[in-house]
């Protein structure tokens, strides 16, 4: 008897599978002349050579919509396996403000005028500075924009760094190893990245190197060629690290800064280089400046509160 494998590699079997093997059931149902088996990460089907090559083809084609969606249900699967183009399968799911599908499907996208700005700037740029207070999804609409880049190889990785300024001398005292120390300081990263590739994927990813997370010391003295960096918490750089960041960028690389100037947490008497490269960097050509604001808050509805509140007293009469 022939007999096709196809083995899930940087995906989730459970996910793909769907509850109770409910995928794996309904692929039973197209192909009834097969023998459809799904065990551990591995896929296997036994028949007819002429439906097995049918068979193949048409998982594949559900893999790489799984790849791209990150999900899978029973209208997607109908449409592929019925569909006679990609076209047919993927138009009901396209759209020009979705920047990426998420985990679970989760569509994400520029919610607001100054996003979507972030976004074209982007688009138009290769260096582009996106500054503004909590909560206005600088970070996040950066690490989206990152992901976007990443799946259409426009890039080949993703290199997201931020100032450990908080850590200071206290950093040898944390527990565990130097990643463990720094991890806390990268975590809303993290976090955006977990939206937006799922775990396994985003796990492979990180191992190969394919995404880096690292403290700024760590970018001294490379040339950062085909890859998306984003530079967080730019406020708490110095003139020294912000110049050095600046001067990584090597070919067919796109760099984004983002911070806000209302939470510096460097000594004082030290200016932020963050501050000074928008002054020092303002109408260059090829450099793009967004400034958020509480009108682009879209965490809890008393974020937007607290921020006009602070601005109150902040502001000198």
């Amino acid at each position: 008897m022939n007999e096709v494998e196809i083995e899930l590699q940087e995906i989730s079997p459970k996910e793909f599978f769907g509850s109770q093997n409910s995928n794996i059931q309904l692929l039973k149902r197209y192909f009834p002349k097969l023998k459809i088996v799904a065990r551990g990460n591995k896929i296997k089907a036994f028949g007819d050579e002429e439906r097995l090559i049918e068979f193949d083809k048409r998982l594949h084609m559900l893999l790489e919509y799984f790849a791209k969606y990150n999900k899978l249900d029973e209208n997607g699967i109908e449409r592929i396996l019925t569909s006679d183009k990609k076209e047919d399968y993927e138009t009901s799911l396209s759209s020009s403000d979705i920047l990426v599908h998420g985990v679970g499907g989760r569509l994400i996208k520029a919610q607001t005028a100054n996003q979507r700005k972030l976004v074209e700037l982007c688009q138009k740029n290769d260096l582009v500075f996106a500054v503004g207070p909590a909560g206005t999804g600088k970070t996040y609409t950066g690490v989206a924009l990152a992901v976007k880049a990443l799946k259409e190889r426009q890039v080949r990785r993703i290199i997201l760094t931020r100032p450990a300024v908080e850590a200071g001398e206290n950093l040898g005292f944390l527990p565990g190893d130097l990643k463990e120390k720094l991890d806390p300081y990268m975590q809303p990263l993290y976090d955006g990245l977990r939206d937006m590739i799922p775990h396994e994927k985003l796990e492979s990813f990180i191992e190969k190197g394919t995404i880096q997370i690292a403290p700024m010391a760590f970018m001294r003295g490379r040339t950062l060629d085909d890859a998306f960096v984003i530079l967080d918490e730019a406020q708490n750089t110095t003139h020294a690290q912000m110049k050095m960041f600046l001067t990584r960028m090597g070919k067919n690389a796109k760099f984004m800064i983002t911070g806000d100037p209302g939470q510096i947490d460097l000594p004082p008497r030290v200016t932020s280089g963050l501050k000074e490269a928008l002054l020092v960097l303002k109408g260059i050509k090829g450099i793009g400046m967004v400034f958020l604001d509480d009108k682009d808050v879209i965490r809890h509805k008393l974020v937007k509160e607290v921020i006009a509140a602070y601005k109150k007293i902040e502001t000198p009469e």
